[in-house]
């Protein structure tokens, strides 16, 4: 890891000049006033007229616009070092409204007044992410769906409506298009340090989106139409985001290891953790962190697979492809195997830790939101900054010289690394179902405290209990969990009843405990888990339905407000649920079970595997109809008691036949 301390720029050769110096090769003065009203009326018919085209197709001609728009841009920065706080709100902030962060505007202003490289970087991927969502808004005037990439968006019909051609292609020279500045992606990405970034772009973006508000307003007022704003993504469930302790001491420490561990790039820039540790400006130390985290993620990427060109790599052919995706994926571009998470003292917990927290759909997806403007800045979480936090100072502690021992066997220090070694996967699919199991148990754990009517209520009424057909049930059910029982943990039930001693909330506890590998799950394992998922649900909402239900009617029965077919079906009802804990609590113990032995079924021949699907689905199919037969519009608690009868008769077939998951392992 020593090449960390050779390298002194992220970005190839052909697009270091593009970005850095093309821009400046025109260095005649620029009058602020050819593009400029005495009152901040932005002339855009002045501004376009610098974008240039290709003779043979009309498409932009990136390289002769951005030297072009090199003078227009530096007139602009100096343009606003010369007003005061004061004269800028009077004359611009009107025109930010529209993106619904004004004043982060504003603070881009006072950026620029010092021209500090890292808070100038800083801003101009908070400004780019916060125009990308406002532009999104815009999009939503007229389009229904809007594209997730800035490079769609920016190419849309719909924008070009509103704005008008020429103009996109303004913004398209300075972000969106990997044949221009592409100062999104190259800052977002973790290819460009700060001080290779030009402050003179920062303001030119400033200015432009300025002079989009007054180009919307006028739209605004023609069409009649009303701007409407999407609201931010709300992180639920804290509790699953928070893993890491993270503490004042290990921040200060941290501050020490940014300078001495090998995974940092020093030409990144300003250390981060300051902005936590003694701002508290939770969004702008993970803005900050999350690309030397990925920079310093490719350094080892390209390194332990042998191909360091790609560190270098910002160009249009594999922008897209050098990015976590790539870091994270199982084997590279060729199919040879990623050799990176062999690298990682965890390989285990840190590619889960990054799935987790980047990539998988129902987890924060925290670099993407924050990029995208999804996330409103002044009000990310805490947990969420801390632990992204926290795992970059276990990659700190990681690759740091061996002389660092110190550091690492610190006392602040160990319990966080003692945390990150048994660091389990939270959003994968596998780990959704095992905490919508574990739910659903807690639900159906409930039933036995739901009140009920007084005996001396009860009408003689004809009901399953202490008929044939109760006991063939009951009897199938201690059938199929004595088959059951081999694959179950020892110690985890009581064989004394057979019903009740096994299906459990512990059992169910200690078989969720058991490790499950979610890393390049195949795809009929994830086809599995997500039969399962939807069985799961579908269980919880039953339960959630007899619950309500169960309540209101005893509510009415005490009333005496229920109708005579209203009472016998009520129960009807409570006779049914006695019978329909134990096949939801069955369920929900096959599931699991199956889920423990899931990536055994994959391995067995397709005809098994297309059988046991069917299968799935005809439990899904039961519960489904479980689901329209407990409803408080139909109560068919007969019916439902006919076709959990058939369900149960069809699960012990397939046990029978060993087509279960948890057979075809053995």
């Amino acid at each position: 890891m020593a090449l960390s301390d050779s390298v002194t720029t992220c970005l190839s050769p052909p697009v270091h000049y593009v970005i850095c110096k093309l821009g400046f090769e025109k260095t005649d003065s620029y009058d602020i006033n050819n593009i400029l009203s005495e009152n901040g009326e932005v002339y855009w018919q002045a501004v376009t007229e610098h974008v240039c085209y290709l003779k043979s197709d009309q498409s932009v001609d990136y390289i002769e616009s951005i030297r072009s728009l090199g003078p227009v841009c530096e007139s602009v920065n100096l343009h606003f070092k010369s007003l005061t706080k004061e004269q800028f709100v009077i004359q611009y902030a009107l025109w930010f409204r529209w993106t619904n962060c004004s004043e982060l505007f504003l603070e881009v202003f006072d950026v620029l007044q010092y021209t500090q490289t890292t808070e100038v970087a800083l801003c101009l991927m908070k400004l780019t992410s916060c125009l990308e969502r406002a532009l999104g808004d815009v999009y939503l005037l007229i389009g229904k769906d809007c594209p997730f990439l800035l490079r769609d968006l920016l190419a849309s019909e719909q924008l070009a409506v509103v704005f008008g051609q020429a103009v996109m292609n303004v913004l398209r020279v300075f972000i969106g298009s990997p044949y221009g500045l592409n100062l999104r992606n190259v800052l977002w990405h973790g290819f460009a340090s700060p001080h290779e970034i030009p402050a003179k772009y920062c303001a030119m973006l400033l200015f432009l989106t300025a002079g989009l508000g007054q180009l919307l307003q006028t739209y605004l007022l023609q069409t009649k139409c009303i701007l409407v704003h999407r609201p931010y993504v709300v992180f639920v469930s804290l509790e699953d985001l928070d893993v890491f302790p993270l503490n004042h001491e290990m921040l200060s420490i941290a501050e020490e290891l940014v300078k001495l561990s090998s995974f940092v790039l020093k030409t990144m820039g300003e250390n981060p953790f300051g902005y936590l540790c003694y701002f508290f400006r939770y969004a702008d130390c993970v803005i900050l962190l999350l690309p030397q985290l990925e920079a310093g993620l490719r350094l080892l990427f390209t390194t332990t697979n042998n191909c360091p060109n790609r560190l270098l790599t910002a160009e249009v052919k594999f922008m897209s492809k050098v990015n976590y995706d790539l870091m994270l994926a199982k084997h590279l571009d060729n199919e040879e195997l990623n050799q990176l998470p062999a690298v990682l003292e965890e390989p285990t917990m840190a590619s889960e830790f990054l799935w987790d927290f980047l990539n998988h759909q129902e987890g924060p997806r925290i670099r993407d939101r924050l990029s995208h403007g999804e996330i409103n800045l002044e009000a990310l979480p805490r947990e969420v900054a801390n632990q992204i936090v926290a795992f970059a100072i276990t990659l700190l502690c990681r690759f740091s010289d061996e002389d660092m021992f110190a550091f690492k066997e610190h006392m602040v220090i160990k319990p966080l690394r003692n945390c990150a070694s048994c660091y389990r996967s939270r959003f994968h699919p596998i780990s959704r179902l095992k905490k919508q199991v574990l739910e659903c148990m807690k639900s159906i754990h409930l039933w036995p405290e739901l009140p009920t009517v007084p005996e001396g209520h009860v009408e003689t009424t004809k009901g399953l209990e202490g008929n044939a057909e109760a006991s063939t049930l009951i009897l199938m059910i201690s059938e199929i969990i004595s088959q059951l029982q081999q694959h179950m943990p020892q110690n985890c039930y009581s064989s004394d009843d057979p019903i009740s001693g096994v299906l459990t909330e512990r059992l169910l506890i200690a078989l969720c405990d058991m490790y499950i590998c979610t890393l390049y799950s195949p795809r009929p394992v994830l086809e599995i888990v997500a039969l399962l998922r939807k069985i799961s649900a579908q269980c919880h909402q039953v339960s959630e339905q007899v619950i309500a239900s169960t309540e209101l009617r005893y509510k009415q029965w005490m009333n005496k407000t229920l109708r005579s077919r209203q009472r016998h079906n009520y129960l009807r009802m409570l006779n049914s649920i006695k019978f329909l804990s134990p096949v939801l609590r069955l369920v929900l113990v096959l599931i699991t079970l199956e889920l423990v032995n899931i990536h055994s079924v994959c391995k067995k021949n397709p005809f098994d595997y297309q059988q046991y699907i069917k299968f799935l689905k005809s439990v899904l199919q039961y519960t489904e109809n479980l689901v329209t037969y407990t409803s408080p519009e139909k109560n068919k608690w007969d019916e439902t008691m006919e076709l959990t009868n058939k369900t149960l008769i069809k699960i012990r077939e397939i046990c029978d036949r060993k087509l279960m998951l948890m057979q075809l392992a053995t």
